[in-house]
């Protein structure tokens, strides 16, 4: 397939910038204003923003139709004076005390319903700063205890919000974002070929698809690539989260690159042999500084995510594919190993 020699979009979220807490600590830096992100962003050669509902409209279930207009489009402003692009806005659906139990797969309808109209606000959100895709991460939809829940109503549940998503907008697109566990110990939807098989089953599978996350993919015991490779077999691959993982641990979100490089490049070339981007696609990050690193140097894990793609691109459009498929056909895999790791070493076979 010929690859595409096209500009790639990236996008991070506000919370990439982030205070340096993790699940066994508390914050160790001062939050930035949402003005300075957007400046990183800016300055950093980023083409748009992720987002978070509250992260365009704090405290939004307080907040009138009206205040979350109001702030919705100053937020656009701040956008469009920065030169950049919301690429999606994602309902956070696991902080409130109506979804401690799952949000549309929840037993309390009352609490379902709380979700589903948060959602709405959440898409009204994207309309408002100009984004098109909504991202659900479900991350509470599964559980701590198997018998707590029935799979099959769970997964019809969560069919049946998304169809009242894509009958509340013909516009909305909507990108599934798996995880097989935390915060939840097993998910009703833990990875792409859940999603995928999901989407089938809405009433416009042509508006569902995915946004694979690396370290989601690792935590599932699976390689990024080959997840990638899957989605875009079926069309299905609308936005990444690149970032890496050391091993089956919490969810890490080191930079790119930083932890497995060949795992990286792999992922870097499926993209580029499949002409990702081609359809207006980002290349999404979702990476968090050490939490030892300095205030005024917390925002370089951004730069070097984007700058490891980049040069692994380089890698992935000089890689002798002749010498590759000789190789193959020969069934010499020793040597098409050594090869591989000399040409990411920058060394002779």
């Amino acid at each position: 397939m010929a690859e595409y020699k096209g500009r790639y979009r990236f996008s991070f979220g506000p919370w990439n910038i982030d205070q340096g807490g993790d699940p066994f600590g508390p914050a160790v830096r001062k939050p930035e204003l949402l003005k300075k992100k957007m400046q990183v962003a800016r300055d950093l050669g980023f083409d748009g923003m992720q987002w978070h509902d509250d992260d365009v409209v704090e405290d939004l279930d307080k907040k009138t139709a009206a205040e979350i207009s109001k702030t919705s489009k100053r937020v656009k402003k701040m956008l469009d004076d920065h030169g950049l692009e919301a690429e999606f806005v994602a309902p956070r659906l696991w902080f409130a005390p109506e979804t401690v139990d799952g949000a549309y797969s929840n037993p309390d309808p009352k609490c379902r319903r709380y979700a589903i109209e948060r959602t709405k606000k959440c898409i009204d959100i994207a309309n408002a700063i100009g984004a098109r895709n909504i991202v659900l991460w479900l991350a509470r939809e599964g559980t701590y205890i198997r018998e707590s829940k029935v799979g099959r109503e769970g997964v019809l549940m969560i069919r049946d919000a998304i169809n009242t998503f894509l009958e509340y907008d013909p516009q909305v697109r909507i990108l599934i974002e798996p995880k097989p566990n935390e915060p939840v110990d097993s998910a009703l939807i833990p990875t792409i070929g859940h999603a995928i098989g999901l989407s089938y089953i809405t009433v416009d599978p042509r508006r569902v698809g995915g946004l694979i996350e690396s370290a989601h993919s690792i935590l599932a015991g699976l390689d990024p690539a080959d997840d990638m490779a899957y989605a875009l077999a079926h069309k299905k691959l609308w936005s990444v989260h690149l970032n890496d993982q050391g091993g089956l641990k919490f969810d890490e979100d080191k930079s790119f690159g930083s932890y497995n490089l060949r795992r990286a490049f792999n992922q870097v070339r499926v993209l580029e042999e499949a002409s990702y981007g081609r359809n207006g696609e980002w290349v999404g990050l979702d990476v968090k500084a050490m939490r030892t690193q300095k205030q005024a140097v917390a925002w370089k894990h951004l730069r070097n995510s984007k700058q490891t793609f980049m040069d692994l691109l380089e890698k992935v459009r000089t890689l002798d594919t002749k010498l590759e498929a000789q190789f193959k056909a020969q069934r010499d895999y020793e040597e098409l190993d050594r090869y591989i790791v000399a040409h990411l070493m920058g060394v002779k076979a």
